[in-house]
């Protein structure tokens, strides 16, 4: 991107646990061409056309960072795979059209490690996306997702737009969603031992603690997302992710988070729950093409972030 040109850069979901990271990042490393606006659902839906249109017409943006999508836990997109393929086609459809449209120049989409084929082999990388069909539980989101890699390679042939699709790993950090039923493994376990430390219980994790992920902690994906946007140009998806050995396993992810909670209980894993995939390994061999230097935060450090903003924010997190 030029210093010249201003350039007004616009965020859909802008009020999640991903845009609040990029707003945060921003504040801190914005260019002075830039002028940033994070998009809430209080700014219009974005399954209404005509509601997009007036967004687009009032911003008028010439970069889009689209994170908004309709999401949920397994059994919502069990129960509603028609709304969550359609909302987020229709959704997709309009962030698409309208930045073709009105000559957006550049566009950046967020994927999910959750919607690559069901039987696959590890690591996978962004060349495996389309290789079968995706798990049968979220085969509604998983489809409409997928659609945004075929539309960004599409647009890029007949029109040439410059549009790309980020794919992240686990991610984690402030402003994340910290309900114990329909929360994400970290932010889970972040509230569950909050509340083991305050009620002087133990503190239970489901499973065995052995399954293996990679967590990307929110300000780094920030970083990374702003870097995509200024300076990755192919419409073909990059997956951004710890390396692979940095992948850890939920046992040392629960002791990290009862370390930085200061929790000096009894940790019990039961074992009798059942632990899911046992790994789900990403390759970011691509990404570190680009940034073979890029340095990302620990488990450890990105976990005492997240519990320290949980405690300081307790009253008004989401949980």
């Amino acid at each position: 991107m030029s210093d010249e040109e201003k350039s007004v850069i616009m965020v859909t979901g802008g009020s999640g646990l991903v845009g609040q990271a990029i707003r945060m990042y921003v504040e801190e490393n914005t260019k002075p061409n830039e002028e940033w606006v994070f998009l809430s659902s209080k700014d219009g839906d974005l399954r209404d056309r005509p509601a997009t249109e007036a967004i687009f017409e009032k911003f008028k943006p010439t970069h889009v960072i689209h994170l908004a999508a309709k999401v949920g836990g397994l059994f919502a997109n069990m129960a509603q795979k028609v709304e969550f393929y359609r909302e987020n086609v229709i959704i997709n459809d309009n962030i698409m059209e309208l930045c073709r449209i009105t000559k957006v120049k550049k566009l950046v989409s967020f994927l999910s490690t959750c919607i690559f084929p069901d039987k696959t082999t590890y690591p996978i990388d962004e060349t495996m996306l389309h290789n079968g069909p995706p798990h049968p539980s979220n085969e509604g989101y998983a489809y409409a997702k997928r659609l945004i890699d075929t539309m960004n390679r599409a647009y890029a042939e007949e029109y040439g737009c410059n549009f790309t699709s980020i794919i992240p790993t686990n991610i984690y950090g402030p402003h994340d969603n910290f309900s114990i039923q329909n929360g994400h493994v970290i932010p889970g376990l972040i509230h569950k031992c909050y509340n083991s430390k305050k009620e002087g219980k133990p503190f239970y994790i489901w499973g065995s603690g052995s399954p293996l992920r990679q967590f990307i902690y929110s300000l780094d994906l920030a970083e990374l997302t702003v870097w995509v946007m200024r300076e990755y140009h192919s419409p073909d998806p990059i997956t951004l992710s710890v390396d692979e050995d940095a992948e850890v396993s939920i046992k040392d992810v629960a002791l990290a988070v009862a370390k930085a909670m200061k929790f000096e209980g009894e940790i019990i894993f039961d074992s009798t729950k059942a632990d899911g995939q046992f790994k789900k390994t990403a390759d970011n061999k691509k990404l570190r093409g680009f940034r073979p230097d890029y340095k990302f935060t620990t488990i450890e450090d990105g976990v005492q972030k997240a519990v320290d903003w949980f405690n300081e924010n307790y009253e008004t997190a989401r949980k």
